[in-house]
């Protein structure tokens, strides 16, 4: 599950000096149950527009849940290439891994939030170069966790014996997760590389992407079945649809000063998309989740937009959805 970090404005109206500890406990009450693992976002502004409120950075907080908590593995999805050096994020990792004894997940990919690549002074490239920097940073993790150095003389990212030690406690280093459904690019580089891929979550788009990754695999001579495929959901759940309606139009109310009456509306409305496979009832949520899984999804990662205010839809979920899955 994901915790509120206030990317999707849900810390909005808790003091900051309130948002670690309420983040902290949607990470322990993760931790002390049957969750597998918590996630954050890797951004620096809100979405679906940016704004003043708070947007915790994503390996700070992996620093501090993997200190907190003793079970729950910790990812990101997903961390940004480009937004540090990938030596350097190699590093980050590694000790994070360390602190958590040895329970990080590395998502990530080649970024798109172009409000602020731009405002930290990034730029904004094409996406062409985005992902060869992903396809460039990759490898000099994977190398710096198999060796304990890296070097690459390469387009996007120069390194020169960069020394990562201590090596991540994971034998064969940290687990990577390729973010993305680019069919020509992220997905053969997940095909090249990866443990895991992220991509949509929808039947009918991820039978498609599995199967462009199905076909990468086929190419590059690597295991398709050894790639576990994840997708994320956003959960609105409630015992009868009059209920998940009602939480619909709540998330709405709270959002609207933020973003005002239309993004607002907009924002929520994708609760009521077709795709939306985790808004309903228990049964509704459990029975299109069972429909992905046959289809080969492997592994769900979801969002609760209210996490920080109560734990209601988190643990209805655990109780009426998860026995379904496990």
């Amino acid at each position: 599950m994901f915790v509120p970090q206030g990317w999707r404005h849900d810390l909005v109206g808790i003091d900051p000096a309130e948002q670690w500890s309420r983040m902290q406990a949607v990470a322990a009450h993760a931790d002390a149950g049957s969750w597998e693992s918590i996630w954050v976002y890797d951004h620096f502004h809100t979405v679906p527009a940016p704004s003043a409120e708070a947007t915790h950075e994503a390996w700070s907080l992996m620093s501090a849940f993997g200190a907190t908590t003793s079970r729950v593995r910790l990812g990101q999805m997903c961390t940004c290439m480009s937004y540090r050096n990938p030596a350097y994020l190699a590093k980050v990792a590694a000790t994070v891994d360390i602190i958590s004894g040895g329970r990080v997940e590395m998502g990530i990919g080649g970024g798109w939030y172009e409000h602020e690549w731009r405002a930290y002074g990034y730029g904004f490239p094409p996406v062409s170069e985005r992902l060869a920097r992903l396809d460039e940073g990759v490898q000099i993790m994977k190398q710096a966790w198999a060796t304990g150095s890296a070097t690459l003389e390469g387009k996007h990212y120069q390194v020169h014996g960069a020394i990562v030690r201590p090596l991540p406690l994971q034998p064969g280093g940290i687990p990577l997760w390729v973010a993305g459904g680019g069919e020509k690019v992220t997905l053969r580089i997940a095909a090249q590389y990866a443990q895991y891929t992220n991509f949509a979550g929808a039947p009918e788009a991820f039978d498609h992407k599995s199967s462009v990754l199905r076909d990468h695999c086929d190419r590059l001579g690597t295991d398709f079945a050894a790639i576990t495929r994840s997708a994320n959901y956003n959960v609105m759940i409630g015992s009868t649809e009059a209920e998940v309606e009602g939480g619909i139009r709540k998330l709405e109310e709270r959002l609207r000063p933020y973003l005002g009456d239309a993004k607002a509306a907009e924002f929520t409305n994708e609760y009521r998309r077709p795709e939306a496979l985790a808004a309903g009832t228990p049964e509704q949520i459990a029975e299109r989740l069972t429909d992905m899984q046959r289809r080969g999804l492997d592994y769900g990662i979801f969002y609760f937009p209210n996490a920080a205010y109560d734990l209601e839809a988190v643990e209805l979920f655990e109780r009426e959805v998860m026995p379904h899955l496990a």
